[in-house]
């Protein structure tokens, strides 16, 4: 019996990741319980010993020698005592062995809950620990069902919740279909782990190039800052803690194996990577490419800043319905204005900056723009822009550019 024991108590820690000291202790609180049971008593005097080496077990009651017995579980007799040991006299304390194989069917079968709901609780803490170690990174789930707009992920010893506004739009999910999700949260339940999942979250992207990227890993390469509309595009600012490393280079990849890993990932989802800077200006411009900049006015202090494009770069700055501008926004905490160089002119913009243009190898002596600006970035002479500023597809540049669509795409940024 008591290899059985032992050898049910191991399984049950290789299985259940429950340690055979937390089992043994629900053994002996539950033999405990089952004497109280027996003799419907609460007395303390019950003392369990167990060797976990062999399972081998002992159970006796510490009882007190008195004249009258008034409670079997904590007293005994003087003439019972001195059939133990002639030489204990009144108030000693005596070892009474207990047999508990003689217990009655309602206090084991209360010993055996008492096993079985620890056991219970001791799995749910495991899970519970488990997965909250995880929280706020990625792991690999697969889709199981659909409950309402919501879906469920096992993600191998529990289940978790992509609630429907946690998915990507335009994704769809199938059973069996093997899926990176981050965890948001992890809640301690009476029926388990509660855990939900992001297929949305910038920090998603992050983990994924944490993952791809053995200097973002390493920290030789920090992200500094994400901005995210999921299923559409994400720009990430990357700073290099080593003068040595380019970080946008380090992202990018090989031929763009590393951002094009975490590309398929997100199911095409594009991304730009940028350089940070300290300087809110040289940032602001960073973080609206591919659109060239003029210059950029920023305010610190109150976050926001006024950018001035050329006038044919206006459509590409501010992208499909704004979303080159409102991610450059996100991704710098500014409140950004963009304005073209015409526009600019006219609203007085650039006037307490009109000295500095002067002297600019890139404006002649009345202060107007010159095609040195042009000319210098490879722009409106580059094959890929008709007359007008518009862009055209071209086969030497692996980006796709359609007229106002300004999606651009992992191999750009790393040209």
């Amino acid at each position: 019996m008591n290899n059985e024991l032992l050898e049910a108590l191991t399984i049950l820690e290789k299985e259940k990741n429950i340690s055979k000291e937390t089992l043994l202790d629900a053994i002996r609180q539950s033999l405990i319980q089952a004497c109280r049971n027996n003799w419907k008593t609460e007395a303390d005097n019950v003392v369990v010993n167990i060797d976990p080496d062999t399972c081998e077990y002992e159970v006796y009651a510490l009882k007190t020698v008195v004249e009258e017995v008034e409670d079997e579980l904590a007293q005994i007799s003087l003439t019972k005592a001195k059939l133990i040991d002639s030489r204990y006299e009144l108030g000693d304390t005596v070892r009474v062995d207990i047999k508990s194989k003689e217990f009655g069917r309602i206090a084991t079968q209360n010993a055996k809950n008492v096993i079985l709901q620890k056991i219970r609780e001791e799995e749910r803490k495991v899970l519970y620990n488990e997965y909250y170690e995880k929280e706020h990174d990625v792991v690999t789930g697969v889709v199981q069902r659909y409950f309402g707009r919501n879906i469920s992920i096992n993600l191998g010893r529990a289940d978790a919740t992509l609630a429907a506004e946690e998915q990507i739009r335009g994704e769809s999910y199938r059973p069996n279909q093997r899926i990176r999700v981050y965890v948001l949260e992890v809640k301690d339940t009476p029926k388990g782990p509660r855990i939900q999942v992001s297929r949305t979250h910038p920090e998603l992207v992050k983990r994924l190039f944490e993952e791809e990227v053995t200097e973002v890993r390493d920290g030789t390469v920090e992200i500094k800052s994400i901005a995210r509309e999921a299923g559409s595009r994400t720009k990430i600012a990357v700073w290099s803690n080593n003068p040595d490393v380019d970080p946008v280079g380090a992202c990018v990849g090989l031929n763009g194996s590393r951002v094009n890993a975490v590309v398929d990932e997100l199911n095409g989802e594009k991304i730009d990577i940028i350089n940070w800077d300290e300087n809110p200006a040289l940032l602001i411009e960073n973080a609206l490419s591919p659109a060239k900049v003029i210059t950029v006015l920023a305010d610190p202090d109150e976050k926001t800043a006024k950018v001035v494009v050329p006038d044919y770069q206006l459509s590409l700055a501010i992208g499909r319905e704004g979303q080159n501008a409102r991610l450059a926004a996100r991704l710098t905490g500014f409140k950004i204005d963009i304005k073209n160089e015409t526009q600019a002119r006219e609203s007085g913009d650039l006037l307490e900056y009109e000295e500095d243009y002067y002297d600019d190898e890139y404006y002649d002596e009345d202060g107007y723009y010159t095609d040195q600006y042009a000319e210098d970035d490879a722009y409106a002479e580059d094959d890929a822009y008709a007359e007008d500023g518009a862009y055209e597809a071209d086969s030497s540049i692996e980006s796709e550019y359609e007229d106002e669509d300004i999606a651009f795409d992992a191999k750009s940024d790393e040209e």
